[in-house]
């Protein structure tokens, strides 16, 4: 464990008590706005940094001691690189791997909750201190018999206040995200369904076990084994894995050929589940991979997973197609059935709206377009980055009376993004595997 974190005593579960930590967080937020623009007075030409700075260091240390949902969200927003200014992508990314762990008795109160029993009666040794802590629980190392297992604790309280949380969390995520009430709360709705899967921890392991299962084929990939009894609703346990994060592995200076290969593990998992599964780990994040000695990756958290609608599936690939070659009246269902556009739209809006996803998706399909794509040109994340902040910026887009974009669309772009992200981070330069159909 870190020794610089702190660990907490206590978390705040009522819904005052974490409705209480909003409202300081957003008075001090605040008080920054007001502190930054009585310097701008004096210094007209100051920038905004030093307030996303403060901004981001005050929310971020709220939302660390709440957990849950809203540290999620912060997660969240941290992978999508062109949503948010640079101070908070950098201070949320902690949100992946090191929120303040929680102290030992209150880990001992989740396993007499669950077990009747503490760790130590469970296990013959069991790490006091936590070897990680994350968004929704903490892990500890613990070892039986001849095994060393990895023990994932959910934070208390973190389940049952995923709905009263993401209320909180919505003043600021509309000021964050620069998004219309509409458009949020299309997506809140999608992101509380994925949490509230995400804190049952009796689904993780199901879905861990289908998903490995079925993976199990794929080349220099791992998957724990996970053990029923000594895992319930808020606890998992499964084998320890040894490694090291993607960003402690790339601090190694490996060769190519070596980040090639974790590239190429990393796709070829993701191409199976979407496209055979038709269910995806849907949290790309760093902080869920290990990469082993013998350059295998491990994937050791299956908490959030979408299941991907045919009919969306069908209409999202569709237009992934190099050459699109639908005629104009199935273009336009696509985009109607994809929630591009609506009835509601004026005749230029829907040209507009059809013109900017039409764009948008082409850029994310460009990999698809290749036998090979080299994940390590920076020009390809430039573009990326330049169109959502054009995007963003234009004045049909904010000025929009409703949400664009199936909710389906929200976890499924996540995932590329945060695939592509991966990808870029390892340098890698991989053969772009796709369906048959999409060739």
């Amino acid at each position: 464990m870190r020794k610089e974190l702190h660990e907490q005593e206590s978390i705040p579960v009522s819904k005052v008590q974490r409705a209480a930590k909003f409202i300081r967080a957003g008075a001090k937020v605040g008080g920054n706005y007001v502190k930054h623009y009585a310097k701008k007075m004096v210094t007209p030409g100051l920038d905004k940094e030093g307030l996303h700075q403060s901004n981001a260091e005050d929310i971020y240390n709220s939302l660390s001691q709440l957990k849950g949902s809203a540290l999620k969200v912060a997660q969240m927003m941290s992978m999508d690189k062109n949503l948010l200014p640079r101070a908070y992508q950098d201070k949320f990314t902690m949100a992946q791997y090191s929120a303040p762990p929680l102290s030992y008795p209150l880990v001992v109160k989740t396993f007499q909750k669950s077990f009747g029993k503490s760790p130590e009666q469970l296990f013959e040794t069991f790490t006091r201190s936590a070897v990680n802590a994350a968004s929704i629980g903490q892990v500890h190392q613990a070892t039986l018999g001849d095994k060393v297992l990895a023990v994932k604790i959910q934070y208390p309280g973190v389940a049952d206040s995923v709905s009263s949380d993401l209320k909180l969390v919505r003043p600021f995520a509309l000021r964050l995200l620069n998004m219309n009430e509409k458009e949020l709360d299309h997506y809140m709705e999608e992101v509380e369904e994925r949490l509230l899967e995400e804190t049952d921890y009796l689904l993780e392991v199901q879905r861990s076990r289908e998903i490995s299962s079925a993976c199990s084929h794929i080349p220099n990939l791992r998957f724990p084994v996970y053990y029923d009894e000594l895992s319930s609703d808020r606890i998992i346990t499964m084998d320890w894995m040894n490694g090291v994060h993607i960003k402690e592995w790339l601090e190694t200076n490996p060769s190519q050929k070596s980040r090639n290969q974790i590239g190429q593990a990393l796709w070829d998992f993701y191409h199976h589940q979407v496209h055979n599964l038709m269910q995806v780990h849907a949290d790309p994040h760093p902080g869920n991979f290990i990469i082993q000695d013998d350059d295998t990756l491990g994937i050791i958290d299956f908490g959030c997973v979408k299941v991907i609608p045919e009919e969306f599936y069908k209409g999202y690939f569709a237009l992934i197609k190099k050459d699109m070659l639908l005629k104009e009246e199935e273009l336009n269902q696509v985009f109607f059935d994809l929630e591009f556009i609506s009835e509601k739209d004026s005749p230029e809006e829907q040209a507009y709206f059809k013109g900017v996803f039409r764009e948008m998706i082409s850029l994310l399909g460009k990999p698809f377009h290749a036998d090979r794509f080299d994940f390590a040109d920076n020009s390809f994340f430039e573009q990326i980055f330049k169109l959502g902040d054009r995007i963003s910026n234009d004045r049909m887009f904010r000025q929009s009376r409703q949400a664009r974009g199936s909710k389906h669309g929200l976890y499924i772009n996540r995932t590329y993004f945060g695939l592509y992200n991966l990808l870029n981070q390892l340098q890698a330069e991989i053969e772009t595997t796709k369906p048959d159909w999409l060739k």
